[in-house]
């Protein structure tokens, strides 16, 4: 019976985007399917006291939120997974900026409304950001960020993985992970991170 995980992905999150990449691996060597949904960074550190840095960074992650949520929205979550593709791929491995022009790209490359561009630098669409942030966060806590992985019902914040492995080595760790969220009285495993994302 095919296992179905829920991801939620803030798109300027460069462990999400990692994390992406092996679940969609993960597709292809186990009976698994995966439905992507937006969280936002912004959402979650809105009203936080943050060095002036990161607060700008949160400045720059509500529009890109903003717009997969209108994608899903319009689309379905097909198109979603496809732009989640695109506009990662723009941000991460291709280091562009976090602007109007890459939202506009990999918006056209997924054949989605060419409108939303515009409406993601409104807030027009904030309280039902929120909502899906908050479907994906409310079961982990706020202690956490982005992904956060549902499977079979039981939610986790992560993995963090750097890189994102491929083949069975995908397959195994999905295996692992599955094991630990099926048992309710787990909550946490944890070790410095001694590598930055290798995109590859």
């Amino acid at each position: 019976m095919t296992t179905s995980v829920d991801f939620w992905f803030d798109p300027t999150c460069p462990w999400a985007w990692m994390a992406s990449r092996w679940m969609l691996e993960v597709e292809k060597v186990r009976d698994v399917r995966v439905t992507f949904h937006v969280m936002s960074l912004s959402v979650l550190n809105d009203g936080r006291d943050l060095p002036e840095g990161y607060l700008r960074e949160m400045e720059r992650a509500w529009a890109p939120a903003r717009a997969a949520l209108l994608v899903e929205q319009r689309h379905g979550s097909e198109r979603l997974r496809q732009f989640y593709t695109e506009i990662g791929t723009r941000f991460h491995p291709g280091g562009q900026r976090k602007d109007a022009d890459t939202l506009r790209a990999a918006l056209e490359a997924v054949g989605a409304d060419a409108d939303i561009v515009d409406i993601a630098f409104t807030d027009a669409v904030d309280d039902d950001l929120r909502r899906s942030h908050h479907e994906g966060m409310d079961p982990v806590g706020d202690e956490v960020g982005t992904p956060v992985i549902r499977i079979n019902g039981k939610s986790l914040f992560g993995p963090v993985i750097s890189p994102a492995p491929k083949g069975e080595e995908a397959g195994s760790l999905f295996d692992g992970l599955e094991k630990v969220t099926a048992y309710d009285g787990f909550f946490e495993l944890k070790r410095t991170r001694t590598v930055d994302p290798i995109f590859d």
